[in-house]
C-alpha cells in the first residue's frame, strides 16, 4: 500500500493560500479497490447531505454585506457625532475620550495621541466598503486637523500600526483612485507627508545600544529629553519591537527614504540573534538594552503574536527569503512545541516541552490566518473550530480562557482576529461553512454589543455587561473583514488580492517589492533548508484534486464540533493520560487539581521505568471528563416538573440524566401484592390523618410525607389506576379532594412512576463543593446546586451526606438551554459510585434560571423528578387524558393489576367513609 501526498495551490499574488489534502493510491486487489471507491461515494453523499443548511445564496450574502455597512454606519456614524476629534468614542457615554480627561486606564491609554485616532485608522476602510464620499471627506479631515506634533507620550508600537499604518493605507487608496481618474484629483500626497513627519517622530525611540526601540516615545520631545518624559524603561515586548518592519518598509519604499526601513529591520535582526537557540523560540519581553530576556515564556499570543506575522507578511510584501527563512524556522518550532491541535499553549523558550500555563489569549485567534498564507491548513482550521466552540459557548471570545474553554479573563473589547482568520479560511477553502461562522459574528454584534451610540466592548463574557469602550480597531479591522467575506472580486472597488494586511488591516501593495531594492545591512545569515522546507517554496493546494469541496475542512472540523460541549460533550477517552512534575512534594498541588476535575495516581515502584523513578513527586494524571456521551449511546430525557402552587405541573423543565445515583428510568413498574397492600395502608392512614386533622397545611401531599417521616416514596412500588367508568366519579371526586390535585388533569388513570417528589432547597455554598452550610435545612428536601469547581459525583456525596433526597445540578454556563444543546450524561469522577443512591439530574443553565426564579418568588416549590414520558398530564403519562400503554404484571405474578385498582380504590375509600362515620 502506498500513499502520497499531493499539494494544490491557489495562488494570489505573490502570497500562496495552500491547502493540504491527502490522496492515497493503493495497489492491492480489485476487492480493496472496489470498497475504496465505495466508501469515497458513501463519503461524498454524506458531504452533500451535509451542505444542504449551509449553502449561502448570494441573496443572503448580499443582505448579511448590507447589514454590515449599516453597521458600520451606526458606528463610523456615532463617532462622527459624539466623538470626533477625539481619539475614541465612549459609546456609553455618547462622547469622546480625550486623553488627560478621562480617568487613566494605564497603557491601554498609550494608543491615545490626541490625533483623531479613530478617524486616521478608519480611512481605507471607507473605500473597502466603497464608501468614497466619505473617504474623500475624512481624508480632508485629516489634513485639516489632525496634529502630529502633540506632548503626548505614545506607544511606539501602537502608533506605528494604527497611525502610521492608517495614513500608509489611507496614502495608497487614494492614490489609486486619483491614478484611475475618478475622484482625488486634487490629492497631492498629503496623507505621505503626514506618515513621513510621524515616521520621523518615532525614530528617537530606536536610539538604544541594541537597536530594538523604546516601548514609548514623546510625539513632541522623543525620548531621554527632560521635558519627555519617557526614556526610563528598559525592557518591550517582543511583537513590540518585531512589529514595525511592514509599515516602515512601506514608508521607507514610498518615500524614499531608507532609514525607516534599516531600523525596522535591524530590529528583527536582534530578535533573531536572541532567539533560543536550542528550540528557535523567542520569549516576550525583552531587555532594549542588552537584548537579556525578561520573560522567557513563549508562546503565539499577546506579546509576541504579530511578530511571527510580520516575518511572513514581509516577505510577501518585500519579497526577501530572509525573512520566509527566518519564519520558517520559528514555524517549525511553534508546531513542535506549542502547537498541542487544537490548543496553542505558552512554554518555557529554553525548556519548550513544560507548559507554563493552562489558559489560552483571544489574540491567539490571528494564528489560524497566518497559517492559512502559510499553506498550512489543517491545524488552521482546527484551531479555528476550537476557538469557534468557545465562541458558541461565550457568545464572543473571552480576553483569556482555560484548556477547558472556561472564562479566565471575560472581557471582549470587540476584537477583530477571530473574523480575520474566518476571512482567510473562507478565501482558502471557499467553504460557506465558514459564511455561517461570519453570520453568528454579525448577529452577535448586533445582539450583545450595539448600544445607541456605537458598539460597546464587553465587560465580561458570562454577564454580558458593557464596557464605555470603542477601540478604534474595531472599525478598522471587523467591519474590513466582514464585509470582504461576504464580497465577491467583482463587488470590490479593486482588486483585494493586489494588497497585503498589515496587522491593523491596512492595505499596502505588494508591488512594493519592485520599487526599489530592498536594504541590505545587519543581515542574519540564512539557515540551510532542509529537504521538508523545500515545499515551502512551491505553491501546494487541492484545486486539481478536488476543486472547491469543501469537504477537507468539514472532515477535519467534525473532530472538533462538540469541544466545549456545546452540543454534545467532548468525549475523552479513560486511558487518556500525561505525566506531570510536582516540584511541590506535599499533597497541596495533588488536591488543588483534584479539586478542577484532575485525579492523580502516584506512579508506584513497580511500575516506575528508571525515568520515572529519577524524577520524585512524578504522578500519573488521568483527565476525566464531567460529561460525556458516545454517538452510540441514547439519552433518555428526565423532566423537573413544579407541582406546588400556583405551576400545579405547568412549568416542566427538560433535564439530563446521570450514569450514577439512582436511576429514574429503569425503575420496574410492576408492584408485588405485599408491596401494594402496605401502600394501600399507607394511603388509608394518609387519608384517615387528614380528615380528622382540621388544621393540615394546604399541601396535603407534604403533610403525608412529614406524618410519615418519608425521605421519598419509591412510586414504582405503588401503581393507581382509575378508570373512566361513571360508576367511578365519586372516588375521582373524592380522590381529588384529599390529595390536592389541580382540575386541569384529567384523572383517567394515575401512575407514580420512577419518580422523586420534594421541595428544592438551595445549598450553600451553591457549587457544594465544600462542607455543606445548610445540612438541616436541606435534610429531606432536593438540594439545588450549581455546576463547576468539583466533580459531579463529588457534590454528589456531600449533599447526599447532608441528607438531601435528590439532586438537581443546574450549568454555570450562561445562556446554554436544552432547545440548542443535545443531552449528556453526567459521569462520576473515575472510580466508584454506587455509594451514590439519590437521584440526579442535570438543568442547563436558562432552564435553571426559571427554577431558581420559581424559588425566589415562593418560598415553598414542589417538584418532581421524573422521566420526561412519564410527564404529569401528559397522555400516556401520569394523570393523563388517555388510555395507559403501561404494561402492569397478572395476578399470577403476585402483584396487582389495572383491572384489580379501581376496585382497591374503591376499598380505600370506603374504609375512609366508615372510619369518618364512626
Amino acid at each position: 500500500m502506498e500513499s502520497r501526498v499531493h499539494y494544490t495551490i491557489t495562488c494570489w499574488r505573490q502570497l500562496c493560500l495552500c491547502s493540504i489534502c491527502i490522496y492515497t493510491t493503493f495497489q492491492g486487489s480489485p476487492g480493496i479497490s472496489m470498497m475504496l471507491r465505495a466508501l469515497l461515494l458513501t463519503s461524498l453523499l454524506s458531504w452533500a447531505n451535509g451542505q444542504e443548511g449551509l449553502t449561502m445564496l448570494p441573496e443572503e450574502k448580499s443582505k448579511i454585506r448590507d447589514q454590515i455597512v449599516e453597521m458600520f454606519d451606526h458606528a463610523y456614524g456615532s463617532y462622527m457625532k459624539y466623538a470626533y476629534p477625539a481619539d475614541e468614542l465612549m459609546p456609553l457615554s455618547c462622547r469622546g475620550r480625550v486623553r488627560g480627561l478621562e480617568p487613566n486606564r494605564g497603557d491601554i491609554d498609550d494608543s491615545l495621541g490626541k490625533f483623531s485616532l479613530t478617524l486616521v485608522d478608519t480611512l481605507d476602510t471607507l473605500v473597502v466598503l466603497n464608501k468614497l464620499d466619505e473617504f474623500e471627506d475624512a481624508v480632508r479631515r485629516t489634513l485639516r486637523d489632525v496634529r502630529l506634533d502633540n506632548d503626548v507620550v505614545v506607544s511606539v508600537f501602537e502608533t506605528n500600526i494604527r497611525v502610521l499604518g492608517g495614513l500608509l493605507g489611507a496614502h495608497v487608496m487614494a492614490d489609486m483612485l486619483r491614478q484611475r481618474g475618478e475622484r482625488m484629483q486634487w490629492y497631492r500626497d498629503e496623507l505621505l507627508h503626514m506618515a513621513k513627519e510621524l515616521g520621523h517622530r518615532l525614530l528617537p525611540a530606536f536610539n538604544t545600544s541594541s537597536g530594538l526601540p523604546y516601548p514609548r516615545v514623546n510625539l513632541r520631545y522623543g525620548v531621554l529629553n527632560p521635558l519627555s518624559r519617557t526614556g526610563t524603561e528598559s525592557d518591550t515586548c517582543t511583537a513590540c519591537a518585531g512589529t514595525m518592519i511592514l509599515e516602515f518598509a512601506a514608508l521607507s519604499r514610498l518615500s524614499g527614504e531608507a532609514v525607516f526601513e534599516e531600523h525596522a529591520r535591524k530590529a528583527l535582526d536582534v530578535l533573531w540573534e536572541k532567539r533560543q537557540r536550542g528550540s528557535d523560540l523567542v520569549g516576550t519581553v525583552i531587555n532594549i538594552h542588552n537584548g537579556d530576556w525578561v520573560r522567557r515564556d513563549s508562546g503565539v499570543g499577546a506579546g509576541i503574536d504579530s511578530y511571527y506575522e510580520y516575518l511572513m507578511k514581509a516577505y510577501i510584501l518585500l519579497g526577501d527569503n530572509v525573512y520566509l527563512e527566518r519564519f520558517n524556522t520559528h514555524y517549525s518550532a511553534i508546531m513542535k512545541y506549542i502547537s498541542q491541535p487544537p490548543l496553542l499553549l505558552n512554554v518555557h523558550m529554553h525548556n519548550p516541552t513544560v507548559s507554563v500555563r493552562s489558559w489560552m489569549d483571544s489574540l491567539l485567534a490571528f494564528f489560524p490566518g497566518l497559517q492559512v498564507l502559510r499553506g498550512d491548513l489543517k491545524p488552521a482550521i482546527e484551531t479555528h473550530e476550537m476557538l469557534y466552540q468557545v465562541t458558541k459557548q461565550h457568545k464572543f471570545l473571552p480576553e483569556a480562557f482555560t484548556t477547558e474553554f472556561r472564562v479566565h479573563w471575560g472581557q471582549h473589547p470587540l476584537r477583530p482576529e477571530f473574523a480575520e482568520s474566518t476571512y482567510y479560511l473562507y478565501k482558502a477553502t471557499g467553504d460557506p461553512y465558514y459564511l455561517r461562522v461570519g453570520q453568528s459574528i454579525v448577529e452577535k454584534l448586533n445582539a450583545h454589543a450595539r448600544v445607541p451610540c456605537g458598539f460597546a466592548a464587553v465587560q465580561d463574557v458570562r454577564t454580558g455587561t458593557h464596557e464605555d469602550r470603542m477601540d478604534s480597531f474595531f472599525l478598522a479591522e471587523m467591519f474590513k473583514y466582514l464585509y470582504l467575506l461576504f464580497s465577491e472580486k467583482n463587488q470590490l472597488h479593486f482588486d483585494i488580492d493586489d494588497y497585503i494586511f498589515t496587522t491593523e488591516a491596512h492595505l499596502l501593495p505588494v508591488s512594493l517589492s519592485t520599487s526599489q531594492p530592498p536594504c541590505r545591512g545587519n543581515n542574519t545569515e540564512a539557515p540551510t533548508a532542509v529537504e521538508e522546507d523545500l515545499f515551502t517554496y512551491s505553491c501546494p493546494s487541492t484545486q486539481t484534486l478536488f476543486p472547491n469541496n469543501p469537504s477537507f475542512a468539514k472532515t477535519i472540523r467534525d473532530s472538533y464540533k462538540y469541544l466545549t460541549g456545546v452540543g454534545r460533550a467532548f468525549h475523552a477517552s479513560p486511558d487518556r493520560g500525561i505525566e506531570l512534575p510536582l516540584h511541590d512534594h506535599g499533597m497541596e498541588p495533588v488536591e488543588f487539581l483534584r479539586s478542577m476535575g484532575i485525579s492523580l495516581t502516584p506512579l508506584n515502584e513497580a511500575g516506575a521505568t528508571e525515568t520515572h523513578g529519577a524524577h520524585e513527586g512524578v504522578y500519573r494524571v488521568k483527565l476525566v471528563a464531567e460529561v460525556t456521551q458516545t454517538p452510540e449511546e441514547e439519552v433518555v430525557p428526565l423532566i423537573v416538573q413544579l407541582i406546588s402552587p400556583p405551576y400545579l405541573g405547568r412549568m416542566v423543565l427538560t433535564a439530563g440524566p446521570a450514569k450514577f445515583g439512582m436511576d429514574l428510568i429503569k425503575q420496574e413498574h410492576g408492584v408485588s401484592f405485599l408491596e401494594s397492600c402496605i401502600y394501600l395502608y399507607l394511603l388509608y392512614m394518609s387519608l384517615r390523618i387528614l380528615i380528622k386533622d382540621r388544621h393540615a397545611p394546604p399541601n396535603p401531599l407534604k403533610c403525608i410525607t412529614q406524618r410519615l417521616k418519608f425521605k421519598y416514596l419509591p412510586m414504582s412500588a405503588f401503581v393507581l389506576y382509575i378508570s373512566g367508568a361513571l360508576w367511578m366519579s365519586a372516588c375521582v371526586t373524592t380522590v381529588c379532594i384529599f390529595t390536592g390535585i389541580s382540575p386541569p388533569f384529567s384523572l383517567t388513570h394515575a401512575m407514580f412512576l420512577s419518580q422523586v417528589k420534594g421541595s428544592i432547597v438551595k445549598t450553600s455554598p451553591y457549587t457544594a463543593c465544600g462542607p455543606i452550610e445548610n445540612a438541616q435545612e436541606l435534610s429531606g428536601h432536593i438540594a439545588l446546586a450549581l455546576r463547576g469547581d468539583c466533580m459531579f459525583a463529588a457534590k454528589a456525596r456531600r449533599l447526599q451526606e447532608a441528607g438531601a433526597i435528590g439532586v438537581i445540578f443546574i450549568d454555570h454556563r450562561e445562556g446554554s438551554n436544552s432547545a440548542e444543546t443535545p443531552l449528556f450524561q453526567m459521569v462520576g469522577d473515575g472510580g466508584p459510585t454506587a455509594d451514590i443512591t439519590i437521584p440526579l439530574v442535570f438543568l442547563f443553565s436558562q432552564e435553571g434560571a426559571l427554577l431558581t426564579s420559581a424559588l425566589e418568588d415562593h418560598s415553598n416549590v414542589d417538584v418532581l423528578m421524573l422521566p420526561k414520558e412519564r410527564q404529569l398530564g401528559k397522555r400516556g403519562g401520569l394523570w393523563s387524558s388517555g388510555q395507559s400503554n403501561i404494561m402492569l404484571p397478572t395476578e399470577d405474578q403476585g402483584s396487582i393489576t389495572a383491572s384489580m385498582l379501581p376496585a382497591v380504590l374503591q376499598f380505600a375509600c370506603l374504609l375512609i367513609c366508615r372510619q369518618q362515620s364512626k
